[in-house]
């Protein structure tokens, strides 16, 4: 069994695009591109950190628009695919016919973790146009391994060449991770994928275990470049897999090359677990969520810890930005009358 092949997606350039508020430049986009191609990064997902279509006044609006950043990938990836994330609602199908045509190869189509219903027609667009497509399933510690299997499976009657479950909140522990890949893997007999977030300082371990149970395809970042505690770390992935027996296809020394690039060029600030992004973890919470809630908490003069109680009782999912504010509003006011 460690003999398999495991697939790395290198979502650096796309999630990691949360932590500087999608400001990544052209320079950057191309010359990161440029280097992770030469390392052997299998996929390279390029994007606003909320997927294709997403620049906005509602998830802020990126410093380059979606056609230029992934023209520029194009043209540096002469052998890794290039990837997007799309999620319906958030994108339109005219801008998948714009990243058809740019010569993207691997198309990711997310949902909540109970909602995968919304992408099927997404998907099955994208197979009638004989492109390789994932299923996502976000928020994936929201739903029992047989909810999962139910979302998952839907996704591969549209036509989904595979599914990636996304811990989100980074609240999943090994235990969980392998319940959920081994339902999948045991039971739809397509490639399925993990991405964890680092919030409770798993995510590395938690990408260990998810290929134990049969996974075959990782997302990770380059040091763990991500919105708070940031992504699984693409350096010690690779190194642990090596230690484990599992083959990548990634040149290590080209790896760390990378690596020191992205530190001078691109990362600002080296994720770290800060209490915010444990509180977050903790209680289930997306993790882009974490400097939002530590903004409004303030605003409203509330107790962090009770507000993140709250908010996980109402199961936040992602883009309900309001329903913090609602919350922190009822705190406020029982705290006034208290």
């Amino acid at each position: 069994m460690k003999t398999r092949t495991v697939t790395i997606s290198d979502c650096s350039l796309r999630d990691g695009n949360h932590a500087i508020k999608h400001q990544l430049s052209i320079d950057q986009i191309s010359a990161y591109c440029e280097k992770a191609d030469r390392a052997g990064l299998d996929i390279i997902e390029v994007g606003h950190g909320y997927g294709l279509g997403a620049s906005s006044s509602a998830f802020g609006f990126a410093k380059v628009d979606d056609k230029t950043m992934l023209s520029i990938a194009r043209e540096k990836c002469k052998h890794s695919k290039l990837g997007i994330h799309f999620v319906p609602g958030v994108g339109k199908h005219s801008e998948l016919d714009m990243a058809i045509d740019i010569g993207v190869d691997i198309f990711r189509i997310a949902s909540h973790c109970t909602e995968s219903n919304i992408t099927y027609k997404s998907i099955e667009y994208l197979k009638g146009q004989k492109k390789t497509v994932f299923g996502v399933l976000i928020m994936s510690h929201m739903a029992d391994a047989q909810r999962l299997l139910k979302e998952a499976s839907g996704m591969k009657a549209a036509g989904a060449d595979g599914i990636v479950l996304m811990d989100s909140a980074g609240y999943s522990t090994p235990d969980m991770v392998s319940e959920k890949v081994s339902a999948l893997v045991d039971n739809l007999g397509i490639t399925i994928g993990y991405h964890a977030h680092n919030n409770l300082g798993l995510a590395v371990a938690n990408s260990i275990e998810a290929v134990k149970a049969g996974a075959s395809m990782i997302d990770a970042t380059i040091k763990g470049f991500g919105a708070g505690s940031g992504n699984t770390q693409l350096e010690a992935t690779v190194a642990v897999f090596e230690r484990f027996g599992y083959k990548t296809n990634v040149k290590f020394k080209d790896l760390i090359d990378l690596s020191i690039h992205a530190e001078n060029n691109i990362i600002s600030r080296i994720p770290d677990i800060k209490a915010i992004n444990i509180m977050t973890g903790m209680h289930g919470l997306f993790t882009g969520y974490g400097t939002y809630i530590q903004k409004i908490s303030s605003d409203f003069n509330v107790d962090i810890f009770e507000l993140c109680e709250r908010l996980s009782a109402r199961k936040l999912v992602a883009s309900q930005e309001d329903i913090i504010i609602e919350e922190a509003s009822k705190l406020s006011r029982n705290s006034i009358v208290d």
